[in-house]
C-alpha cells in the first residue's frame, strides 16, 4: 500500500499500526493523485489494474487480498479516496482469529516502506497497549545523513528493531 502511495505522488504518508484491547489495526493515509468513485470500486478487484504499474501483469492483488484477510477474519476494512486530495485505507481485524495471518517482520517491512526512492515524507506510528514510538523519515535522513546505502538500511533496520523490542514487554494481541 505504501509503494501505491509514493507512485501516487504522495508528499506525506501516514502508516498507523496499533496492536490494542484483542485488535489489531492498519492506516495508511496518503496525500496523493487519489481515486476516482469508479477507479476506487475497481481498484478492490482481483482483476483490475491501471496497466501502468505493471503493463504485463492483468492483476492487482494488494488491496483484494487485504480485503480477503479482513473478511475472513470478520474485521472492518474502509477505502476512502477522492482526485487531488489522496487515499485512506483503513483495516481492523481480530488479533487472536485462527485465519489472521502471523505479523511477520515488522522492522524490515517499515525499513523498506521507509525506503522507497523518492521526495516524499512518512510518518510510521506503532502501538501495542500502552507503548508507543512514532518514526519520521525526514527525522531518519537528518540522523543517517541519507537512506540509499546498503549501511543505512542496517542502522535503520537496527533502530526500527530495538524500537519494535521496546513493545515486546507489553501484552501483544
Amino acid at each position: 500500500m505504501v509503494q501505491n502511495s509514493v507512485e501516487a505522488e504522495a508528499t506525506r504518508i501516514v502508516i498507523q499500526l496499533t496492536e490494542a484491547e484483542g485488535e489489531m489495526s492498519i492506516t495508511v493515509v496518503d496525500n496523493g493523485r487519489g481515486m476516482d468513485v469508479e477507479t476506487l470500486q475497481r481498484a478492490q478487484d482481483p482483476f483490475f489494474t491501471n496497466g501502468t504499474k505493471h503493463p504485463h501483469r492483468p492483476v492487482g492483488l494488494g488491496i483484494p487480498f487485504l480485503r480477503q484477510m479482513v473478511d475472513a477474519t470478520g474485521g472492518t476494512f474502509s477505502l476512502e479516496s477522492a482526485p487531488g486530495v489522496g487515499t485512506e485505507l483503513s483495516l481492523t481485524v481480530p488479533g487472536d482469529h485462527v485465519d489472521l495471518p502471523p505479523m511477520g517482520d515488522v522492522p524490515t517491512v517499515f525499513q523498506q516502506a521507509l525506503c522507497f526512492t523518492g521526495d516524499y515524507e512518512m510518518v510510521i506510528q506503532r502501538r501495542r497497549g500502552d507503548t508507543r514510538y512514532e518514526v519520521s523519515r525526514s527525522d531518519l535522513i537528518d540522523a543517517l545523513g541519507e537512506i540509499d546505502t546498503v549501511g543505512s538500511h542496517t542502522l535503520l533496520w537496527e533502530y526500527l528493531t530495538a524500537q519494535e523490542e521496546s513493545l515486546s514487554d507489553t501484552e501483544a494481541v
